[in-house]
C-alpha cells in the first residue's frame, strides 16, 4: 500500500501552518496584495514539492525547522508561476484547484503583482532559513533561482507558449518539460539534500538528482494522461485544455499507451536511482509510486 497519502496530507497540514504564519505580521495598508498572495499560497494543492524537500531532508538528516524555510520558500515560487500561469496572456483559466483562479479572485493586476510579490518572497525566507551555513544559505539560493528563471521554470513556460499549434519533436517537448515542471521538482528536492549534514557529497546528489529528473518528467507524462482521462472536479480544472489551446503533449506524440508506457519506464528509472542510495527511501519511493497512478 502506498504511504503517500497520508506522509502528504501530514507535510500539507505542517507547511500550510507556517506558510500561513509568514503572514501574520504583514501589513498590508488597505491593498489586496497580501490577501491576494495568500490565496495563491493557500488555495489547496498536493505540496508536491515540499513532500520531496521534506522527504529528502529527513533521509538525510536535516533539521526540520531548516526544512520548513525551504519547503515555503519552493511552494512560493510554484504558487507564483501558477497564479502567472493561469493569466489572460499565458494559458487563460478560469479555475485552479477547483476555485477562480487568482485574477478572477481579485483582478489582473493584483495577481500580477502577487506573483512578484510571492517570488521574491520565496528568497527572503531562504536568508532565514535556519541551523544551516551561510554556505548552504547560498546554495538554496542559488539553486532555487536558477531552477526558477531563465535556465528553468521560466524558459519552460515560454518554450511551451511557442510551441502551441505547432508540431514539434518529443525531444522538443522533453526540454519544455524538463524545464517547465522538472526543474522545480528537482531544485525541490535538492533544497531538501543542501540543508542536511551530506550537502557535499557529490556521488549522492548526483543519483537524487536523477531520481528527480525521472519524476519531474513522469510529473507532466501523467498531467498529460490526466487531460484526456481524467475527471474535471478531481483535476480541479476542465478536461481537454490542452488540447483545446493547441498544447504538445505526450498522448499527442505517443499516444496514449505509449504516453502510459514512457510513464512507467521514468518510473522504473527513478527506481533504480533510489536503489544506489544508502539512506531510507521509502517515503521517496511512495512519493514515485503516487506520482503515476494519481487522478489529479
Amino acid at each position: 500500500m502506498n504511504q503517500f497519502p497520508q506522509q502528504s496530507k501530514d507535510i500539507q497540514q505542517r507547511i500550510n501552518l507556517f506558510l500561513e504564519a509568514q503572514f501574520d505580521e504583514i501589513e498590508n495598508h488597505g491593498a489586496p496584495l497580501r490577501d491576494a498572495m495568500k490565496y495563491g499560497l493557500l488555495l489547496g494543492g498536493k505540496r508536491v514539492r515540499p513532500f520531496l524537500v521534506y522527504a529528502t531532508g529527513e533521509m538525510l538528516g536535516a533539521k526540520e525547522q531548516s526544512l520548513d524555510y525551504a519547503a515555503a520558500a519552493i511552494e512560493s515560487i510554484h504558487a507564483y508561476s501558477l497564479i502567472h500561469d493561469d493569466l489572460p496572456a499565458m494559458d487563460n483559466d478560469d479555475l485552479r484547484r477547483g476555485h477562480p483562479t487568482c485574477h478572477i479572485a481579485f483582478d489582473e493586476a493584483t495577481a500580477i503583482l502577487a506573483g512578484d510579490a510571492l517570488q521574491t518572497f520565496a528568497f527572503d525566507i531562504l536568508t532565514q532559513t535556519p541551523h544551516i551555513s551561510a554556505e548552504q544559505k547560498l546554495a538554496l539560493i542559488q539553486i532555487l533561482a536558477q531552477a526558477s528563471g531563465v535556465q528553468g521554470m521560466c524558459l519552460g513556460q515560454s518554450l511551451d507558449l511557442i510551441s502551441e499549434h505547432k508540431q514539434i519533436s518529443l525531444e522538443e517537448l522533453e526540454i519544455i518539460h524538463r524545464n517547465k515542471t522538472g526543474a522545480l521538482l528537482t531544485a525541490a528536492l535538492k533544497l531538501g539534500f543542501i540543508c542536511s549534514p551530506h550537502f557535499a557529497d557529490s556521488i549522492l546528489e548526483q543519483s537524487l538528482t536523477r531520481y528527480a529528473e525521472a519524476i519531474g518528467l513522469a510529473f507532466q507524462v501523467q498531467d498529460d494522461i490526466l487531460d484526456i482521462e481524467g475527471n474535471s472536479e478531481e483535476i480541479g480544472k476542465p478536461v481537454g485544455s490542452d488540447l483545446t489551446l493547441g498544447k504538445n503533449t505526450y498522448p499527442k506524440l505517443l499516444g496514449l499507451e505509449g504516453a502510459k508506457q514512457k510513464a512507467q519506464d521514468l518510473y522504473l528509472t527513478a527506481l533504480s536511482e533510489l536503489d544506489k542510495i544508502p539512506f531510507d527511501t521509502t517515503a521517496l519511493r511512495a512519493l514515485a509510486k503516487f506520482i503515476i497512478t494519481r487522478k489529479s
